[in-house]
Protein backbone atom coordinates (compact mmCIF):
# COMPACT_ATOMS: atom_id res chain seq x y z
CA UNK A 1 0.00 0.00 0.00
CA UNK A 2 1.51 3.41 -1.22
CA UNK A 3 1.43 6.12 1.51
CA UNK A 4 -0.11 9.28 0.86
CA UNK A 5 2.08 11.44 -0.22
CA UNK A 6 -0.08 15.04 0.29
CA UNK A 7 -2.37 15.43 3.62
CA UNK A 8 -4.64 18.42 4.87
CA UNK A 9 -4.95 19.98 8.25
CA UNK A 10 -7.18 22.34 9.25
CA UNK A 11 -3.95 23.63 11.44
CA UNK A 12 -0.10 22.46 11.09
CA UNK A 13 2.22 23.39 13.93
CA UNK A 14 5.96 22.96 13.22
CA UNK A 15 7.92 21.77 16.40
CA UNK A 16 7.48 19.93 19.34
CA UNK A 17 8.79 22.40 22.14
CA UNK A 18 6.54 24.09 24.49
CA UNK A 19 5.70 26.61 22.14
CA UNK A 20 4.22 24.21 19.39
CA UNK A 21 2.58 21.71 22.14
CA UNK A 22 1.07 24.71 23.70
CA UNK A 23 -0.58 26.11 19.97
CA UNK A 24 -1.27 22.54 19.18
CA UNK A 25 -3.31 22.40 22.55
CA UNK A 26 -4.75 26.06 22.40
CA UNK A 27 -5.48 25.73 18.65
CA UNK A 28 -7.80 22.67 19.97
CA UNK A 29 -9.21 24.56 22.60
CA UNK A 30 -9.95 27.82 20.50
CA UNK A 31 -10.47 26.39 16.85
CA UNK A 32 -12.41 23.79 14.90
CA UNK A 33 -10.32 20.83 12.83
CA UNK A 34 -7.75 19.18 12.74
CA UNK A 35 -4.18 19.79 14.16
CA UNK A 36 -0.61 18.11 12.82
CA UNK A 37 2.75 18.55 14.81
CA UNK A 38 5.28 17.68 12.43
CA UNK A 39 8.86 17.33 14.31
CA UNK A 40 11.77 16.41 13.05
CA UNK A 41 12.68 13.78 15.74
CA UNK A 42 11.17 11.90 18.57
CA UNK A 43 8.26 14.87 20.07
CA UNK A 44 10.45 15.11 23.75
CA UNK A 45 13.46 16.27 21.26
CA UNK A 46 13.56 20.11 21.95
CA UNK A 47 15.31 22.92 23.28
CA UNK A 48 12.17 23.24 25.58
CA UNK A 49 12.89 20.44 27.61
CA UNK A 50 16.48 21.37 29.01
CA UNK A 51 15.34 24.70 30.32
CA UNK A 52 16.00 24.47 34.06
CA UNK A 53 15.18 27.55 35.74
CA UNK A 54 11.22 28.36 35.28
CA UNK A 55 8.66 30.82 34.06
CA UNK A 56 9.40 34.45 34.81
CA UNK A 57 5.36 35.64 36.13
CA UNK A 58 3.69 37.92 38.72
CA UNK A 59 2.01 36.59 40.93
CA UNK A 60 3.62 37.33 44.06
CA UNK A 61 1.86 40.35 45.54
CA UNK A 62 4.89 42.33 46.50
CA UNK A 63 5.41 42.35 42.87
CA UNK A 64 3.92 43.83 40.14
CA UNK A 65 3.88 44.02 35.78
CA UNK A 66 5.45 47.53 36.15
CA UNK A 67 8.38 45.99 37.78
CA UNK A 68 8.57 42.78 35.70
CA UNK A 69 8.32 44.93 32.82
CA UNK A 70 10.64 47.65 33.94
CA UNK A 71 13.63 44.48 34.67
CA UNK A 72 12.43 43.23 30.95
CA UNK A 73 13.17 46.68 28.84
CA UNK A 74 16.62 47.54 30.76
CA UNK A 75 18.03 43.76 30.54
CA UNK A 76 16.91 44.38 26.65
CA UNK A 77 19.08 47.55 26.66
CA UNK A 78 15.80 49.35 25.88
CA UNK A 79 15.56 47.90 22.76
CA UNK A 80 11.86 45.98 23.94
CA UNK A 81 8.86 46.25 22.65
CA UNK A 82 7.22 47.92 25.74
CA UNK A 83 3.62 47.53 24.46
CA UNK A 84 4.32 43.83 23.55
CA UNK A 85 6.31 43.05 26.15
CA UNK A 86 3.59 43.99 28.79
CA UNK A 87 0.39 42.35 26.78
CA UNK A 88 3.07 39.22 27.46
CA UNK A 89 3.73 40.14 30.62
CA UNK A 90 -0.03 40.62 31.74
CA UNK A 91 -1.04 37.51 30.30
CA UNK A 92 1.26 35.57 32.49
CA UNK A 93 -0.69 34.81 35.47
CA UNK A 94 -4.08 33.36 33.47
CA UNK A 95 -1.22 30.66 31.54
CA UNK A 96 0.18 29.61 34.94
CA UNK A 97 -3.01 28.60 35.98
CA UNK A 98 -4.08 27.24 32.47
CA UNK A 99 -1.24 25.28 32.86
CA UNK A 100 -1.29 23.91 36.58
CA UNK A 101 -5.57 23.24 36.44
CA UNK A 102 -5.76 22.40 32.29
CA UNK A 103 -3.04 20.70 31.58
CA UNK A 104 -1.82 19.29 35.03
CA UNK A 105 1.96 20.92 35.50
CA UNK A 106 3.25 20.86 38.69
CA UNK A 107 5.21 23.64 40.46
CA UNK A 108 8.03 23.38 43.14
CA UNK A 109 6.25 24.54 46.55
CA UNK A 110 7.60 25.76 49.43
CA UNK A 111 6.99 23.34 51.21
CA UNK A 112 8.47 20.82 49.35
CA UNK A 113 11.19 22.37 50.34
CA UNK A 114 10.98 22.18 53.78
CA UNK A 115 9.61 25.54 54.59
CA UNK A 116 6.77 24.66 57.80
CA UNK A 117 5.80 28.30 57.23
CA UNK A 118 4.56 28.52 54.02
CA UNK A 119 0.85 27.62 52.50
CA UNK A 120 0.14 24.39 51.09
CA UNK A 121 0.13 25.10 47.64
CA UNK A 122 2.65 28.61 47.97
CA UNK A 123 4.97 28.45 45.05
CA UNK A 124 8.60 28.61 45.88
CA UNK A 125 9.75 31.57 43.78
CA UNK A 126 13.21 32.00 42.75
CA UNK A 127 15.29 34.99 41.51
CA UNK A 128 17.24 35.18 38.81
CA UNK A 129 19.96 37.47 37.09
CA UNK A 130 18.11 40.98 35.83
CA UNK A 131 15.09 40.54 37.66
CA UNK A 132 14.82 42.24 41.48
CA UNK A 133 12.24 40.57 42.74
CA UNK A 134 11.63 36.27 42.98
CA UNK A 135 9.06 35.76 40.29
CA UNK A 136 10.46 32.53 38.85
CA UNK A 137 7.91 29.25 38.83
CA UNK A 138 10.03 26.56 38.46
CA UNK A 139 10.07 22.35 39.03
CA UNK A 140 13.25 22.04 40.68
CA UNK A 141 15.86 22.22 38.08
CA UNK A 142 13.64 20.50 35.48
CA UNK A 143 11.28 23.17 34.57
CA UNK A 144 11.16 22.76 30.65
CA UNK A 145 11.20 18.62 31.10
CA UNK A 146 7.70 19.11 33.24
CA UNK A 147 6.27 21.40 31.27
CA UNK A 148 7.58 19.42 28.10
CA UNK A 149 5.89 15.96 30.01
CA UNK A 150 2.45 17.68 30.58
CA UNK A 151 2.28 19.54 27.65
CA UNK A 152 2.37 16.35 25.37
CA UNK A 153 0.17 14.11 27.88
CA UNK A 154 -2.49 16.30 26.79
CA UNK A 155 -1.66 16.42 23.34
CA UNK A 156 -1.59 12.63 23.14
CA UNK A 157 -5.05 12.81 25.11
CA UNK A 158 -6.60 14.62 21.91
CA UNK A 159 -7.93 13.22 19.38
CA UNK A 160 -8.03 16.35 17.06
CA UNK A 161 -4.03 16.62 17.68
CA UNK A 162 -1.76 14.49 15.35
CA UNK A 163 1.79 14.04 16.13
CA UNK A 164 4.39 12.85 13.26
CA UNK A 165 7.71 12.78 14.33
CA UNK A 166 11.11 12.14 12.41
CA UNK A 167 9.28 14.69 10.04
CA UNK A 168 11.44 17.72 8.62
CA UNK A 169 9.82 20.59 7.56
CA UNK A 170 11.61 21.48 3.97
CA UNK A 171 9.84 24.76 2.45
CA UNK A 172 6.56 26.61 3.26
CA UNK A 173 4.21 26.79 0.84
CA UNK A 174 3.13 30.11 -0.01
CA UNK A 175 0.74 31.50 -3.06
CA UNK A 176 3.16 33.16 -4.60
CA UNK A 177 6.67 31.96 -3.77
CA UNK A 178 8.72 33.19 -5.92
CA UNK A 179 7.32 36.85 -6.10
CA UNK A 180 9.44 38.95 -4.03
CA UNK A 181 7.48 41.45 -2.02
CA UNK A 182 3.91 40.21 -2.77
CA UNK A 183 1.38 41.88 -0.50
CA UNK A 184 -1.33 39.72 0.81
CA UNK A 185 0.19 36.50 -0.22
CA UNK A 186 -0.84 33.69 1.55
CA UNK A 187 0.56 30.29 3.39
CA UNK A 188 -0.63 27.40 2.14
CA UNK A 189 0.92 24.53 4.35
CA UNK A 190 4.36 22.66 3.85
CA UNK A 191 6.71 20.57 2.08
CA UNK A 192 7.94 17.41 5.03
CA UNK A 193 10.36 15.15 4.59
CA UNK A 194 9.22 11.89 5.89
CA UNK A 195 12.51 10.40 7.43
CA UNK A 196 11.63 6.80 7.53
CA UNK A 197 10.86 6.63 4.10
CA UNK A 198 12.77 9.40 2.43
CA UNK A 199 10.14 10.99 0.69
CA UNK A 200 8.86 14.84 0.79
CA UNK A 201 5.12 14.79 1.88
CA UNK A 202 2.80 17.79 1.43
CA UNK A 203 1.04 18.97 3.98
CA UNK A 204 -1.55 21.34 2.81
CA UNK A 205 -3.46 23.49 5.74
CA UNK A 206 -5.56 26.59 6.48
CA UNK A 207 -2.82 28.20 9.32
CA UNK A 208 0.75 27.02 9.40
CA UNK A 209 2.44 28.57 12.97
CA UNK A 210 6.17 27.83 13.12
CA UNK A 211 7.54 26.73 16.62
CA UNK A 212 10.91 25.81 15.63
CA UNK A 213 12.91 27.39 18.42
CA UNK A 214 16.54 28.99 17.69
CA UNK A 215 19.47 28.59 16.47
CA UNK A 216 22.56 27.74 18.77
CA UNK A 217 23.92 24.79 16.89
CA UNK A 218 25.05 27.40 14.46
CA UNK A 219 28.12 28.52 17.05
CA UNK A 220 30.44 25.85 18.29
CA UNK A 221 29.83 26.23 22.02
CA UNK A 222 26.42 26.24 23.28
CA UNK A 223 23.69 24.64 25.36
CA UNK A 224 21.55 24.22 22.90
CA UNK A 225 19.92 20.61 21.60
CA UNK A 226 21.10 19.43 18.20
CA UNK A 227 17.97 20.60 16.59
CA UNK A 228 18.01 23.95 17.47
CA UNK A 229 19.39 24.71 13.99
CA UNK A 230 17.34 28.24 12.74
CA UNK A 231 15.51 26.04 10.11
CA UNK A 232 12.17 28.08 10.69
CA UNK A 233 13.49 31.23 10.57
CA UNK A 234 15.17 29.75 7.42
CA UNK A 235 11.93 28.84 5.99
CA UNK A 236 10.31 32.13 7.07
CA UNK A 237 13.07 34.21 4.65
CA UNK A 238 12.46 31.84 1.81
CA UNK A 239 8.71 32.77 1.98
CA UNK A 240 9.59 36.33 2.24
CA UNK A 241 8.49 36.56 5.72
CA UNK A 242 10.15 39.83 7.44
CA UNK A 243 12.98 38.92 10.00
CA UNK A 244 14.46 40.83 12.73
CA UNK A 245 17.48 41.53 15.43
CA UNK A 246 19.23 38.26 14.33
CA UNK A 247 22.48 40.12 15.83
CA UNK A 248 21.22 39.75 18.73
CA UNK A 249 21.76 36.61 20.03
CA UNK A 250 22.47 35.37 24.06
CA UNK A 251 25.25 34.17 25.39
CA UNK A 252 24.65 32.23 28.53
CA UNK A 253 27.13 33.18 31.26
CA UNK A 254 27.77 29.22 33.19
CA UNK A 255 27.67 26.76 30.95
CA UNK A 256 29.41 23.53 32.88
CA UNK A 257 32.56 23.27 32.00
CA UNK A 258 34.22 19.61 31.65
CA UNK A 259 35.36 17.42 28.86
CA UNK A 260 32.91 14.59 29.51
CA UNK A 261 29.77 16.95 29.05
CA UNK A 262 28.47 19.18 26.45
CA UNK A 263 25.46 21.76 26.32
CA UNK A 264 24.82 21.11 29.97
CA UNK A 265 23.37 24.38 31.81
CA UNK A 266 24.49 25.64 34.97
CA UNK A 267 20.76 27.24 36.09
CA UNK A 268 21.03 31.24 36.69
CA UNK A 269 18.55 29.99 39.49
CA UNK A 270 22.10 29.01 41.44
CA UNK A 271 22.95 32.50 41.14
CA UNK A 272 19.54 33.71 42.63
CA UNK A 273 20.05 31.78 45.65
CA UNK A 274 23.61 33.41 46.45
CA UNK A 275 26.01 31.82 44.35
CA UNK A 276 28.92 33.97 43.68
CA UNK A 277 31.14 33.81 40.17
CA UNK A 278 34.51 34.42 41.25
CA UNK A 279 38.22 33.55 39.00
CA UNK A 280 40.90 31.07 40.46
CA UNK A 281 43.71 33.72 39.71
CA UNK A 282 45.79 31.56 42.04
CA UNK A 283 45.64 27.68 42.81
CA UNK A 284 43.18 27.03 44.96
CA UNK A 285 42.70 30.69 45.81
CA UNK A 286 38.87 32.03 44.17
CA UNK A 287 38.26 35.64 44.09
CA UNK A 288 35.12 37.51 43.18
CA UNK A 289 34.96 39.92 39.95
CA UNK A 290 31.68 41.06 39.27
CA UNK A 291 31.52 43.65 41.44
CA UNK A 292 33.86 45.28 38.87
CA UNK A 293 31.40 45.18 36.01
CA UNK A 294 27.61 45.71 37.55
CA UNK A 295 26.29 47.33 41.13
CA UNK A 296 24.03 43.70 40.35
CA UNK A 297 27.02 41.70 40.95
CA UNK A 298 26.83 37.83 40.19
CA UNK A 299 23.23 38.77 39.13
CA UNK A 300 23.49 40.74 36.68
CA UNK A 301 21.69 41.04 33.32
CA UNK A 302 22.89 37.40 31.47
CA UNK A 303 24.80 39.85 28.74
CA UNK A 304 26.50 41.62 31.20
CA UNK A 305 27.94 38.32 33.00
CA UNK A 306 28.81 36.70 30.01
CA UNK A 307 30.74 39.56 28.68
CA UNK A 308 32.34 40.18 31.86
CA UNK A 309 33.51 36.03 32.29
CA UNK A 310 35.12 36.53 28.81
CA UNK A 311 36.66 39.33 29.15
CA UNK A 312 38.28 37.78 32.73
CA UNK A 313 39.58 34.61 30.65
CA UNK A 314 41.11 36.77 28.07
CA UNK A 315 42.96 38.53 30.42
CA UNK A 316 43.78 35.97 32.60
CA UNK A 317 44.15 32.92 30.20
CA UNK A 318 42.24 30.96 32.47
CA UNK A 319 40.25 28.36 30.58
CA UNK A 320 37.29 28.65 32.86
CA UNK A 321 35.39 31.21 35.63
CA UNK A 322 33.43 29.40 38.91
CA UNK A 323 30.45 29.50 40.86
CA UNK A 324 30.68 29.28 43.90
CA UNK A 325 27.63 27.63 46.42
CA UNK A 326 29.49 26.02 48.72
CA UNK A 327 27.68 28.76 51.58
CA UNK A 328 24.68 26.71 51.05
CA UNK A 329 24.24 22.77 52.59
CA UNK A 330 23.92 19.83 50.35
CA UNK A 331 20.61 19.47 51.71
CA UNK A 332 19.55 21.97 50.42
CA UNK A 333 21.64 21.56 46.74
CA UNK A 334 19.94 17.90 46.51
CA UNK A 335 16.29 19.42 46.76
CA UNK A 336 16.43 22.90 45.11
CA UNK A 337 19.06 21.26 41.97
CA UNK A 338 18.39 18.06 42.34
CA UNK A 339 19.48 17.31 38.53
CA UNK A 340 22.22 19.89 38.29
CA UNK A 341 23.98 18.42 42.09
CA UNK A 342 23.58 14.91 40.38
CA UNK A 343 25.22 16.24 37.00
CA UNK A 344 28.16 17.90 38.68
CA UNK A 345 28.88 14.55 41.57
CA UNK A 346 28.38 12.06 39.02
CA UNK A 347 32.04 13.99 37.32
CA UNK A 348 33.32 14.23 40.55
CA UNK A 349 32.11 17.75 41.79
CA UNK A 350 30.35 17.80 44.85
CA UNK A 351 29.08 21.60 44.53
CA UNK A 352 28.39 22.00 48.34
CA UNK A 353 31.97 21.74 48.55
CA UNK A 354 33.51 22.60 45.71
CA UNK A 355 32.92 25.99 43.04
CA UNK A 356 31.85 24.57 39.35
CA UNK A 357 33.89 25.59 36.51
CA UNK A 358 32.09 27.39 34.39
CA UNK A 359 32.21 29.21 30.31
CA UNK A 360 29.66 31.15 28.22
CA UNK A 361 27.72 29.41 25.48
CA UNK A 362 25.58 30.48 22.79
CA UNK A 363 22.13 30.26 24.34
CA UNK A 364 19.00 32.25 23.09
CA UNK A 365 18.20 33.96 19.51
CA UNK A 366 16.75 37.68 20.77
CA UNK A 367 15.52 38.24 17.17
CA UNK A 368 13.65 35.90 14.77
CA UNK A 369 10.68 36.02 12.01
CA UNK A 370 8.86 39.59 12.46
CA UNK A 371 5.47 39.27 14.39
CA UNK A 372 3.09 40.50 15.96
CA UNK A 373 2.30 39.67 19.66
CA UNK A 374 0.09 37.36 18.67
CA UNK A 375 2.56 35.61 16.05
CA UNK A 376 1.43 36.98 12.81
CA UNK A 377 3.70 37.53 10.20
CA UNK A 378 1.96 39.54 7.62
CA UNK A 379 1.86 36.36 4.92
CA UNK A 380 -1.83 35.40 6.00
CA UNK A 381 -2.91 31.95 7.38
CA UNK A 382 1.34 31.88 8.81
CA UNK A 383 1.96 32.22 12.49
CA UNK A 384 5.67 32.07 13.88
CA UNK A 385 5.59 31.88 17.89
CA UNK A 386 8.15 31.20 21.05
CA UNK A 387 12.03 31.54 20.46
CA UNK A 388 11.47 31.73 16.46
CA UNK A 389 9.45 34.82 16.71
CA UNK A 390 10.43 38.21 17.15
CA UNK A 391 7.75 40.47 18.91
CA UNK A 392 10.35 42.52 20.86
CA UNK A 393 10.21 41.33 24.47
CA UNK A 394 13.05 40.20 24.48
CA UNK A 395 15.10 43.91 22.54
CA UNK A 396 18.71 43.01 22.59
CA UNK A 397 18.86 40.78 25.43
CA UNK A 398 16.36 38.33 26.76
CA UNK A 399 15.45 38.67 30.70
CA UNK A 400 15.80 35.12 32.22
CA UNK A 401 13.42 32.99 32.60
CA UNK A 402 11.17 35.16 30.12
CA UNK A 403 11.54 32.42 27.21
CA UNK A 404 9.77 29.82 29.08
CA UNK A 405 6.64 33.07 29.07
CA UNK A 406 6.51 33.42 25.59
CA UNK A 407 6.15 29.75 24.76
CA UNK A 408 2.95 29.95 26.57
CA UNK A 409 1.60 33.12 25.84
CA UNK A 410 2.16 33.71 22.20
CA UNK A 411 0.46 30.07 21.74
CA UNK A 412 -3.01 31.87 23.08
CA UNK A 413 -2.82 34.95 21.52
CA UNK A 414 -2.35 33.79 18.36
CA UNK A 415 -5.58 31.11 18.27
CA UNK A 416 -7.37 33.80 19.14
CA UNK A 417 -5.99 35.48 16.14
CA UNK A 418 -6.56 32.31 14.22
CA UNK A 419 -9.97 32.19 15.50
CA UNK A 420 -11.09 35.55 14.29
CA UNK A 421 -9.94 35.16 10.83
CA UNK A 422 -10.77 31.40 10.20
CA UNK A 423 -13.54 32.30 7.71
CA UNK A 424 -11.44 35.02 5.95
CA UNK A 425 -8.86 32.26 5.25
CA UNK A 426 -11.32 29.83 3.75
CA UNK A 427 -12.40 32.68 1.62
CA UNK A 428 -8.87 33.53 0.44
CA UNK A 429 -7.49 30.19 0.09
CA UNK A 430 -7.44 29.08 -3.84
CA UNK A 431 -8.44 26.17 -4.98
CA UNK A 432 -6.01 25.29 -7.33
CA UNK A 433 -4.05 22.19 -6.53
CA UNK A 434 -0.51 22.22 -5.12
CA UNK A 435 2.13 21.02 -6.60
CA UNK A 436 4.21 18.23 -5.58
CA UNK A 437 7.68 18.94 -3.92
CA UNK A 438 10.35 19.03 -6.74
CA UNK A 439 13.86 18.69 -5.75
CA UNK A 440 15.41 21.19 -8.62
CA UNK A 441 19.02 20.03 -9.94
CA UNK A 442 19.68 18.82 -6.09
CA UNK A 443 21.80 15.93 -5.81
CA UNK A 444 22.58 13.65 -3.49
CA UNK A 445 26.26 14.28 -2.22
CA UNK A 446 28.53 11.06 -2.57
CA UNK A 447 30.62 12.19 0.92
CA UNK A 448 28.52 13.44 3.46
CA UNK A 449 31.78 14.23 5.13
CA UNK A 450 31.50 17.59 3.25
CA UNK A 451 28.51 18.69 4.79
CA UNK A 452 29.80 17.82 8.44
CA UNK A 453 32.93 19.82 7.33
CA UNK A 454 30.63 22.86 6.53
CA UNK A 455 28.79 22.69 8.94
CA UNK A 456 31.60 22.74 11.56
CA UNK A 457 33.23 25.45 9.63
CA UNK A 458 30.40 27.47 10.02
CA UNK A 459 30.00 26.92 13.62
CA UNK A 460 33.56 27.65 14.26
CA UNK A 461 33.17 30.96 12.44
CA UNK A 462 30.53 32.32 13.50
CA UNK A 463 32.22 31.36 17.31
Amino acid sequence: MTEKQELYFDHLVIGSGLAGLSSALTLAETCPGEIAIVTKGAIDECNSRLAQGGIACVTDRQDSFDEHLSDTLYAGGNLCSRENALKIIQAGPERIQWLTQTIGTHFTTRGELGDTNAGKDEYDLAREGGHHKRRILHAGDITGEEVERSLIAACRKNPRIHVFENHIAVDLITKARMAKGQENDICLGAYVLDISSGSVKTFSSLTTSIATGGCGKVYLCTCNSDVACGAGVAMAYRAFAPIANMEFFQFHPTLLYHPKVKNFLISEALRGEGGVLKMQYRKGEYSEFMHKYHEMKSLAPRDVVARAIDSELKRTGQPCAYLDMTHKSEEFLRKRFPRIFAQCYELGINIAKTPIPVVPGAHFSCGGVKTEVNGYTGIQGLYAVGETACTGLHGANRLASNSLLETIVMPKLASEHIAANLEHLRAVRPDFPIPQWSAGNATNSDELVVISHNWDEIRRFMW
